[in-house]
């Protein structure tokens, strides 16, 4: 488990993480997003130990990461900016990994992806493409084996192939040997398929931390339908906290935050003849968990 406690991280005058709480369980897969700016990069930088924070504390599984090999030997981080390694042949980079982490290198997994991504392992990873570039390292950081690895926009400027099968080395990865990643993106999208839990930060604060089955749980779109011609009693939605509404002839779209029950309530009592619940998507429920689309934190998607 990674802890994050009242973390604060300033540079001169200006806060890049403002006294932020964060929890992310063993074998997770943790989804970071928000908009350029909010401190994504800041928090994964300090989560990596390359930065220290100015008050509080980031500890794996009770250890904390600044200036601790040992837990640096147990996570890989892969930035957005990938400038290292770049004196160096794949194949290079493989014999440094190998004897930098002998005993739980894994030479037959490199191989594998290697082949599988079809890198050059004779060309110099400063003459790739940063899209290969990218699989380069992520062939380097999954054949190490660690324990918790972080990702800064890893999939940014990869085609979809390419994409869908990091994810799956990602997952198959939490599957097979309990790894923690934590995953900063801006394609809810992406992190919708295959996240456990999602964390929102805006200027530098958490806004919204939650397990994705718990962040849809509450919101639902509703289509109902008391038939056409129908006059409706003005508190007819009294009971339901609604969110949004909008009315198309005799049907009425909303989106509500209610529970099932409280649901399954108002349909005995009110009895439509139309009353379907329609999937949002992870980006209208984060529109309407921060409090609406016209809301101060709605940039941040």
């Amino acid at each position: 488990m990674i802890e994050i406690r009242s973390v604060t991280k300033t540079f001169g005058s200006y806060t890049a993480v403002s006294n932020i709480d964060m929890t992310i369980p063993s074998g997770s897969i943790y989804g970071l997003v928000g908009t350029n700016g909010s401190g994504k990069t800041t928090i994964l930088n300090l989560l990596a130990g390359v930065l220290r924070p100015d008050g509080g504390t980031i500890a794996y599984d009770g250890r904390e990461v600044y200036e601790n090999a040992a837990v640096k030997r147990d996570l890989a981080f892969i930035p957005d900016d990938l400038s290292f390694f770049n004196g160096f042949t794949l194949r290079e980079a493989g014999r440094l990994f190998s004897g930098l982490y002998d005993g739980v290198w894994n030479k037959d997994l490199f191989d594998v992806s290697v082949t599988h991504f079809k890198l050059d392992r004779t060309m110099q990873i400063s003459r790739m493409s940063k899209g290969m570039r990218k699989q380069a390292v992520f062939c380097l950081s999954f054949a190490r084996q660690p324990a918790f690895m972080l990702l800064d926009e890893p999939l940014d400027g990869l085609d979809p192939i390419v994409r869908r099968s990091i994810w799956e080395l990602i997952v198959d990865a939490a599957a097979d040997r309990g790894m923690t990643s934590v995953v900063s993106s801006h394609n809810l999208r992406e992190l919708e398929g295959y996240c456990d839990s999602i964390c929102a930060i805006n200027t530098g604060s958490v806004v919204i931390e939650k397990d994705l089955d718990d962040l849809k749980s509450d919101i639902h779109k509703l289509q109902v339908s008391y038939g056409p011609g129908k006059q409706q009693a003005p508190d007819l939605y009294d009971s339901l906290n609604v969110l949004d509404r909008r009315d198309s002839g005799s049907v009425d779209y909303l989106v509500v935050r209610n529970s099932a029950e409280e649901l399954d309530d108002f349909v005995r009592r009110t009895r439509p003849i139309l009353f379907d619940r329609i999937p949002l998507t992870l980006e209208e429920v984060f529109m309407y968990q921060l409090g609406g689309e016209g809301n101060e934190h709605g940039s941040i998607l």
